[in-house]
């Protein structure tokens, strides 16, 4: 049975660990938000019935979804999925398999709309952090981040403005995501609207 601790899944975090920990001002796009992303997209594999080989496959692609910003912030993910080619060819991994990594990766572009249930966890597994209990905690660190890199400020009832944008247009692909994160995430954004308003009095 596939474990998060098989052999490529030690080497992948051994690497992706050398090049996202050097970073500075990655508050929230650091290791542990890779292995978060990893473990969420293996979980949601094995709760929609996928096999060992496919859970394998997508805690690999997750496990490089942040080695882009070694190169730059934005627009990026054509990046990424060279970086995980290049090592994973380097460890001899299947190329069929390394394939269909690159095609999971490019899928993240957040205007890309899944087309296979690949494609449907990787979306679902890289804002799950947004939409549990550590939400605004998480939404902080983004927020630092990007203001950090870009040497912009941005005002707290702007920020709240556009995450409540974003929770409304956002919607989850997989039927695990539906019914573990759809709640909470609608009790976010009521808290989210009830700050913005009482910011505003």
């Amino acid at each position: 049975m596939f474990t998060s601790n098989s052999k490529i899944i030690k080497k992948s975090k051994e690497y992706v660990n050398e090049l996202l920990v050097p970073l500075e001002n990655h508050y929230y796009h650091e290791y542990s938000h890779a292995l978060e992303v990893m473990d969420r997209a293996m979980y949601i594999g094995k709760k929609e019935w996928l096999s060992d080989e496919d859970i394998e496959i997508l805690g690999i692609s997750w496990l490089f979804h942040d080695t882009w910003f070694i190169i730059q912030y934005e627009k990026n993910e054509i990046f990424w999925a060279k970086i995980a080619k290049n090592f994973l060819k380097s460890v001899l991994y299947p190329n069929d398999k390394i394939k269909k990594i690159e095609k999971i990766i490019l899928a993240t572009d957040i205007d890309y709309e899944p087309k296979n249930i690949y494609e449907k966890i990787i979306k679902d597994a890289d804002l799950d952090s947004l939409w549990r209990e550590d939400f605004f905690n998480k939404s902080d660190k983004l927020k630092l981040e990007i203001e950090t890199i870009k040497n912009i400020k941005i005002l707290d009832p702007d920020w709240q403005h556009w995450s409540i944008v974003f929770l409304k247009k956002h919607r989850y692909f997989t039927e695990t995501q539906k019914k573990e994160r759809k709640e909470k995430k609608e009790k976010n954004r009521k808290i989210l609207e009830k700050n913005l308003k009482n910011s505003t009095k």
